[in-house]
């Protein structure tokens, strides 16, 4: 579907005051199904083809290419996960979140005040960040269950997304036990998710799958299902931190077995590409693979996210690039 001629820049981020409300069911889960489990295959020749025309298919200019930039800044995890992250850090980072995108530019361009989707980060940072967005509607996420390894004991992981939603994220990005995965426990895994999930209470819960420690595209895509299963309300490729991170192909399996969950159950789960993903250029790609692959309703910050904090300066550069018709210096649009 293309993504020319269909979207203008007022289109983009009418949805803004949309940003921290979902207006969908929340994905209930299942039981555990594994006849469905054990059909899912996962033709990796032919997901890395689709996923390899991607880039050189799409392409949007002028006016269209602002608009859709502007909406990937709405659709933005704005993350520090350091361990030399400081209150003061956080505190500024909750300001561009705030104010994303110069003033001056969204003037040019027409557009009115947009945020970020989210601020995500530790446990001790919560506080921090929940007061430094009061009253802007914007959630707070928090990784938790021993990020980014999920290696601690079961019951501190459990005890520790109880004690974020209890300091005021609304948002747990949990890491699941990439060793049910490998071994194909099934069964381990789906409890697991459940138990987060229950942990969670009226928090939302992504489910980070570690994709580039999981082995093949056929894991990636059972290892979806059963957290979806379990009442995950959105899964994501990535901590961050392995050695690779959000792909195409990757995306393309998990993209579908949201499509088919969505099918066989009528719940919407989210997805949220993280790691790797810091050019304007490629968000604009992910963009149009959601849309194409999805539809527009997995557009908006309660179905779609990105997890990354070097993209939101690529995006504005390229915004300013679209006002002055020059790139301006990196140092101009600082996130921190």
């Amino acid at each position: 579907m293309p993504m020319t001629q269909t979207t203008t820049i007022e289109a983009a981020t009418a949805q803004r005051d949309q940003l921290p409300q979902v207006h969908l069911p929340r994905n209930e889960g299942m039981e555990l199904d594994m006849d469905w489990v054990a059909r899912v295959q996962a033709n990796t020749s032919a997901i890395e083809r689709r996923a390899a025309t991607l880039p050189g298919r799409r392409s949007v200019k002028k006016a269209y290419q602002a608009a859709w930039l502007a909406k990937a800044v709405t659709l933005i995890d704005l993350t520090t996960l350091s361990g030399d992250d400081t209150a003061g850090r956080v505190r500024r980072l909750c300001a561009k979140a705030r104010q994303p995108v110069r003033a001056d530019i969204l003037d040019a361009l027409g557009l009115p005040a947009i945020t970020t989707g989210a601020v995500c980060v530790y446990h001790d940072m919560i506080e921090v960040a929940v007061e430094a967005l009061e009253g802007t509607g914007i959630p707070v996420a928090a990784v938790s269950t021993g990020f980014p390894a999920g290696l601690s004991p079961f019951h501190l992981r459990v005890a520790e997304i109880e004690e974020s939603v209890k300091a005021g994220a609304k948002e747990i990005d949990i890491v699941i036990s990439r060793r049910h995965v490998l071994t194909g426990n099934w069964q381990a895994l789906y409890d697991e998710m459940k138990a987060f999930r229950a942990a969670c209470g009226e928090a939302h819960v992504k489910a980070i799958l570690a994709t580039g420690e999981l082995g093949t595209l056929r894991n990636v895509a059972r290892a979806s299902l059963i957290c979806m299963m379990a009442g995950a309300d959105f899964i994501k490729t990535s901590t961050g931190k392995e050695s690779v991170n959000a792909t195409l192909p990757v995306s393309l399996t998990m993209i579908r077995a949201i499509r088919e969950y969505e099918a066989r159950t009528g719940f919407k789960v989210g997805y949220k590409p993280a790691g790797g993903i810091s050019k304007a250029k490629d968000s604009l790609v992910y963009l149009s693979l959601m849309k194409e692959e999805l539809g527009d309703r997995w557009l908006q910050p309660d179905l779609f996210r990105f997890g990354a904090s070097s993209l939101l300066g690529d995006i504005e550069r390229q915004l300013e690039h679209h006002v002055t018709g020059a790139y301006s210096a990196g140092y101009r649009h600082g996130i921190g």
